[in-house]
């Protein structure tokens, strides 16, 4: 028989060193343990449960009894207060500070049931939450003296629908650092702020005292909600440095949870189903070819991190010796499309290299993309009055995207995308025409800058000091888009000035870093790379599945680049493309191979190869 995990996120079958086990149904008590810790229905027929099996992943080492015996050493023994989690452990390192859904009701002190020791002498380090490079977020906004955005800020973003329910003032129950035992012990912590998918927290019992505050991600598993030692009889011990004198410990936790909020039971669960995508590998999409951005190119989907497509080019006939030619952009990205979108709309695409690809691309296979899973762009009415060539507007620069300047529509394709050049450039044959679509935030009505204070960047030959449209359409005797061709719906968000963030660099799409909202002009915002020139400022939409919270890349497992020049203990130097080819090995885990500069950079100067600024 083939055994099956019953574990939502867990897709094991048997196999040679792979143990499963069955749901306790002669012992009511565990069983309903077991249904809560797994988010399954209390109510689930006896003869249902008997078919299921949870396999060992979803248990801890200290779940099972160290048998001695040689001839039962094979059968891994479950412990009668074992209880499995939704998330994935590695029996070999039992760490106890994975997540699990609790079994509690939001809001509940923690039962009877819960074991509180006294406190005692020593403590092991405390938790630092710094990534590979060192860069640690807390200590970073300490310093800075900056907010993060919140989650709720970035649609795209695991858990931003859910966000509202994680508050100021929630209690959680987290691996206690401030005290020694034979094994790991708890301890309640109150969350007094958030940036990100990040939280400082300060144990119970501190009360004013900040001293032993500590970050922590909110999404790592580690937090758990109250009532979670209860039910996995797990221990809460008091942190051995608290001064005051309290000398019945229930008695004040009792005070301290009535009332209060505990994070979501099913916040492991929200995690894994916001982070799902139909995308897969292997997958055949279109993408914006970078060294020519007027036409698309075929290329497959090699890996898939957290909504983010490596994207590996079909034809790699014009790609350096040794070196595989890819690029990075998200899923939701408007440089990324379906299979047969380039004929669709009537815009260019790279032909096939040789007579095998052409009589291969023409053919359908179950791995290619399909439009069903884009997201649709905004309907619009191309009927009567629509964009025409030669109209003007201002736009921002596809290969600058610091800068927003006058541009010219050149031509008018299918389904509302738009060829638009930027006026006073050097190609006179279109190679540099980039496609948009009517309802981007990209193109602006004319004077767009103006209104908000913004340097409208002018063609070659002109004075940004002196220029006026009204001149300028004279003299080129063209005429003005009008304004109500514009996507000018704006239905608010949460960003403002000095926000903290993770955003792509996307002049080097593989690159994640750390960033701040300089500015915000209606929809766009303007993000400040720290530590570089302003010339690096790139200008995005609230809504661009390029920037992320503080922490995702954490959550992800994805490199983050930390601002330059800020010593050891928080960051270590930008990768440059000779660092890149250097580091291949270094980061095969995200990319597979080495990358060539991203989207653009070959036609605008690259920070890696640029001296940051100085704090």
């Amino acid at each position: 028989m083939v055994f099956t995990c019953c574990v939502e996120t867990c897709w094991n079958t048997k196999r040679p060193g792979l143990v499963f086990h069955r749901f306790p149904l002669g012992h009511p008590e565990r069983l309903r343990r077991w249904l809560f810790a797994l988010n399954m229905d209390v109510n689930t027929p006896l003869r249902v449960l008997n078919k299921l099996h949870v396999c060992q992943d979803h248990f801890q080492s200290e779940d099972y009894y160290d048998i001695l015996d040689q001839k039962t050493r094979r059968a891994r023994i479950l412990k009668t207060t074992a209880v499995p989690n939704q998330f994935i452990h590695t029996l070999e390192t039992g760490d106890p500070a994975s997540g699990v859904v609790s079994l509690h009701e939001l809001g509940r002190p923690p039962s009877k049931k819960a074991i509180v020791w006294n406190k005692v002498n020593k403590a092991p380090p405390a938790q630092t939450g710094q990534d590979e490079s060192g860069f640690e977020w807390g200590a970073y906004l300490e310093r800075e003296t900056s907010l993060a955005a919140s989650v709720s800020c970035f649609r795209h973003a695991p858990l931003c629908a859910q966000w509202d329910d994680i508050t100021l003032g929630m209690k959680v129950e987290v691996l206690n650092t401030n005290a020694v035992l034979p094994s790991k012990v708890y301890w309640i912590a109150t969350v007094i702020q958030i940036a990100g998918y990040k939280a400082l927290l300060r144990y119970e019992g501190f009360e004013h005292d900040s001293s032993h505050d500590f970050w922590c991600s909110l999404v790592s598993g580690d937090l758990k909600p109250i009532g979670w030692c209860a039910m996995t009889s797990k221990l809460l011990v008091p942190p051995q440095d608290v001064k005051q004198n309290i000398p019945d410990w229930k008695e004040y936790l009792m005070k301290k949870l009535v009332g209060a909020h505990t994070q979501p039971v099913d916040l492991c669960l929200k995690l894994a189903e916001s982070m799902r995508t139909s995308f897969r590998v292997g997958m055949r999409v279109e993408v914006v070819d970078p060294k020519h951005v007027s036409r698309t190119r075929v290329a497959i989907i090699d890996s898939i991190i957290g909504g983010r497509l490596r994207l590996v080019y079909a034809d790699q006939s014009d790609a350096p010796e040794n070196i595989v030619s890819d690029f990075w952009c998200h899923m939701w990205s408007p440089l990324l499309h379906p299979l047969g979108w380039s004929s669709k709309v009537g815009h260019a695409i790279k032909a096939p290299a040789n007579s095998v690809e052409a009589g291969t691309s023409g053919l359908k296979s179950n791995s290619d993309s399909t439009f069903l899973l884009f997201k649709k762009p905004r309907v619009v009415y191309m009927e009567g009055s629509f964009f025409e060539e030669g109209m003007k507007l201002e736009a921002i620069d596809p290969l600058n995207l610091g800068s927003i300047c006058v541009a010219t529509v050149h031509k008018v394709l299918y389904d509302g995308y738009l060829m638009v050049g930027i006026d006073g450039t050097i190609s006179n044959n279109g190679s540099d025409w980039f496609c948009y679509h009517a309802s981007s935030h990209a193109i602006l009505p004319v004077d767009f800058c103006k209104k908000n204070n913004i340097p409208l960047t002018v063609p070659q030959g002109y004075d940004s000091q002196t220029f006026t449209w009204e001149k300028y359409l004279k003299e080129t005797r063209a005429k003005a888009a009008p304004a109500r061709l514009f996507n000018t719906d704006y239905p608010g968000h949460g960003f403002s000035a000095n926000m903290k963030l993770e955003a792509v660099d996307l002049m080097e799409p593989r690159l994640v870093c750390v960033a701040t909202v300089k500015r915000c002009v209606g929809r766009l915002l303007l993000i400040h790379f720290d530590g570089w020139e302003d010339e690096f400022d790139q200008w995005v939409d609230h809504e661009s599945p390029d920037i992320y919270p503080v922490g995702w890349c954490e959550l992800m497992g994805y490199q983050l680049q930390p601002p330059p020049g800020l010593g050891k203990k928080y960051a270590k130097k930008r990768l440059s493309d000779e660092q890149a080819k250097d580091d291949a090995g270094q980061q095969s885990e995200i990319t597979g191979t080495n990358s060539p500069p991203g989207l653009l950079d070959l036609q605008s100067p690259s920070k890696s190869a640029t001296h940051p600024a100085q704090d």
